[in-house]
């Protein structure tokens, strides 16, 4: 594929040279009013017979056109020649030219001759006369401009094969080590787009049928091609999250990095299963991948909250004892349902999140929460008893890992063993709500776990010590205590980072047990 790139921008430096040449040599010396230029005209035909010249012992005669002459003719034993003339007045030019015949010993020294050896060889056009008359400066300026625009032509053309060239040679190489053709999947859809004023959550009622498994995919492309991005409202290892309009509505596009195009394509995979859809998980809306021949761009787009991250939200503000129960309800509720296997033709496998933590959940403006973030998902498949993983079980963040992933212990072939690990990071995202819960006298700064034991960007070895080896926990305050709903909070954490997965809470029994913590306030979710 190189090869031919070469020849063509040779091809193109060629003409431009050739462009160049062509008006350098034949550009003529002039005077301030006229001038005279005198050469020998040499034809092609002649020049092939440049060395057959009539030796001294075998004289030849040559006959030549002549202008002066009685009969138009003479001959010579030298050679016949032509002058021509040009006279310069103004923009006006005239030419004239004369023949007529030189005899051999008038053209010494013979090295600095022209030769002309054949009959009426001078009989040529001024026009076709080497050195002759030249095309005018317009003309040349003409020639020059267009082996300009045809190089440039040529140039863009090389550079749109070798875009087109190298796209289509990393698809293929995506297709080769295992992903999916994305552009023939998201065309695969002859669902047709609601009118100009649905809502989106209409479109999403109408268009599913229930399964819950979101928008078609041409609805789903239709939409994100039709998204004004707006402004950057986060920033992560995967790119960027960006707030978008569409239709007057607000939305998140979550922009992907071309190198993380599996962890893009295994959270829409996991957003499209059936059944998944629910109030405390972030709801999704499309998925487009924008290719603009360099690169590609991956789009998520999902429902925008302004309220942001629990990370962002517990950073600025405090909660009350019922807040506090709502968010922590709320976020069981929604990794109770990942959880769940559901069984039927329209229902859903057990989904574990592996990255759960209070930058992965956002908070709704009713001060409920929704799980978010499922690039790192794994899924149950039941018909072959096994879990869809790489072999990797240290994924997610260090800092909120499982001691069975920090140890390397965690079975990979149980989808249990990954709930259990969520179970974990469940029970560090409740202490960090319950450090902001502000029961009348006053509560605590915001920390992330496990602020005073390791450093802001702990290695997994500085974790395992105080995890596994040192079997350390988040600190629990006393007058927690005090609080009856701080306490149930504090019960739960405990039962959540037991060291022994398996003496874990499950989430559907944390879930239970807030609901009725809750029920004096008639909290639901």
């Amino acid at each position: 594929m190189k090869r031919p790139w070469h020849c063509v921008l040779v091809c193109c430096l060629a003409t431009l040279a050739a462009a160049f040449h062509d008006k350098e040599v034949r550009t003529p010396e002039f005077s301030a009013d006229n001038f005279t230029t005198t050469q020998s005209a040499v034809s092609d035909k002649i020049m092939g017979h440049t060395n057959t010249l009539t030796s001294p012992e075998t004289p030849r005669m040559l006959k030549c056109v002549c202008t002066n002459c009685p009969s138009n003719e003479c001959e010579t034993d030298g050679l016949c020649y032509i002058t021509v003339t040009r006279e310069t007045s103004g923009e006006r030019q005239t030419h004239s030219h004369s023949h007529d015949c030189y005899d051999e010993e008038d053209l010494l020294p013979f090295s600095v001759r022209a030769t002309c050896s054949d009959p009426l060889c001078n009989d040529v056009s001024p026009r076709k006369i080497p050195g002759g008359p030249s095309p005018g400066p317009s003309m040349r300026y003409l020639v020059l401009a267009g082996a300009v625009a045809l190089s440039l032509l040529l140039t863009v053309v090389l550079v749109a094969i070798m875009c087109y060239w190298h796209h289509h040679k990393e698809r293929n190489e995506r297709i080769r080590r295992g992903f999916p053709d994305v552009e023939s999947i998201l065309d695969r859809s002859e669902v047709p787009l609601m009118g100009p004023h649905t809502p989106i959550r209409d479109i999403i009622e109408l268009t599913s049928s229930g399964s819950g498994s979101g928008l078609p995919l041409l609805v789903q492309r239709s939409i994100a091609r039709q998204i004004q991005l707006i402004d950057i409202i986060g920033k992560g290892r995967f790119g960027e999250v960006w707030r978008g309009r569409w239709r007057g509505e607000f939305v998140a596009v979550k922009i992907f990095s071309s190198r993380d195009e599996r962890s893009w394509f295994r959270e829409v995979e996991i957003y499209q299963t059936v059944m998944l859809r629910h109030d405390c998980l972030l709801g999704f809306i499309a998925a487009d991948n924008k290719d603009n021949g360099t690169w590609t761009q991956l789009w998520l787009v999902t429902d925008y909250h302004e309220n942001g991250s629990l990370f962002d939200y517990l950073m600025r503000y405090t909660v009350d004892t019922a807040g506090m129960i709502r968010m922590a309800l709320s976020i069981a509720t929604g990794l109770a349902h990942l959880h769940m296997d559901i069984m039927g033709n329209k229902g859903k496998p057990a989904i574990a999140h592996r990255d759960l933590k209070s930058k992965n959940i956002l908070v709704k403006s009713n001060g409920t929460c929704a799980i978010a973030d499922l690039g790192l998902a794994v899924r149950y498949d039941c018909t072959t008893d096994t879990v869809d993983i790489v072999p990797n079980n240290r994924v997610g963040t260090k800092r909120y890992l499982a001691p069975e992933c920090l140890d390397d212990t965690l079975n990979m072939n149980h989808i249990d063993s990954f709930k259990r690990a969520d179970v974990y990071a469940l029970g560090l995202v409740y202490w960090e709500i319950a450090r902001r819960c502000n029961t009348g006298g006053g509560c605590e700064e915001y920390q992330l776990p496990y602020y005073d034991m390791i450093p802001n960007d702990p290695t997994i070895e500085e974790v395992r010590k105080v995890v596994c080896v040192a079997k350390q926990r988040p600190v629990i305050p006393n007058k927690w205590q005090s609080c009856e709903d701080l306490r149930v909070m504090s019960k739960l954490m405990k039962e959540c980072w037991y060291h022994n997965a398996a003496a874990r809470l499950t989430a559907l029994r944390i879930k239970k047990t807030l609901a009725n913590l809750g029920a004096h306030d008639d909290l639901k979710c």
